[in-house]
């Protein structure tokens, strides 16, 4: 027997119940929120409005947008900005992304120590490869009796020098841009 389940019942005062909620509430505010007209007015930045006035929108030659939905994002809350006479001396607000002077400047020689060591070191390995190189003919070794693989190791050796040079061309590049020490 259906009509007797007590359940039941409930379940069908509780859609009774939302559909006089839906009649009388809702549907009222949806057709209130949908008769608002939304304007596009132009200029940097582009401006979508709902507040403005017919004549107000005629005005700012802002057009009615009709039948699309819009979406309003909420940015975050900014922050204000921090006052630096309330911080200690020598203390920056936590916000703040600038770098102490000498920091800087200790950040920048080490910068500079690590390139010259490290062009140092490039330079010597080239000093090494134009010595093996021999100016185009070096040694041949015992597994190069076939001329073709000592002409592969040939060019081989002039390409590792290629790429060698150019690597000390671009330290010497970055040395350049790092403020003398």
């Amino acid at each position: 027997m259906l009509g007797h389940n007590p359940r039941m019942r409930c379940n069908t005062r509780f859609a009774a119940g939302a559909a006089v909620l839906l009649q009388t509430v809702l549907v009222p505010w949806a057709v209130a929120q949908d008769s608002r007209t939304v304007y596009r007015c132009p200029g940097p930045p582009v401006l979508y409005t709902d507040t403005l006035s017919v004549q107000e929108a005629r005005d700012r030659n802002c057009r009615t947008i009709e039948g699309a939905t819009v979406t309003v994002v909420q940015s975050p809350p900014r922050r204000a900005p921090a006052t630096t006479a309330s911080a200690p001396a020598g203390t920056r607000p936590a916000g703040d992304t600038r770098i102490d002077p000498a920091s800087q400047r200790a950040r920048d020689a080490d910068a500079r120590r690590i390139l010259q060591e490290e062009l140092q070191r490039e330079e010597e390995r080239l000093t090494q490869l134009r010595a093996e190189f021999n100016n185009g003919e070096p040694e041949r070794r015992g597994d190069e009796r076939n001329f073709a693989r000592y002409q592969e190791r040939v060019a081989e050796m002039r390409a590792a020098i290629l790429r060698k040079e150019a690597d000390i061309a671009a330290l010497k590049r970055e040395l350049s841009k790092l403020a003398p020490s």
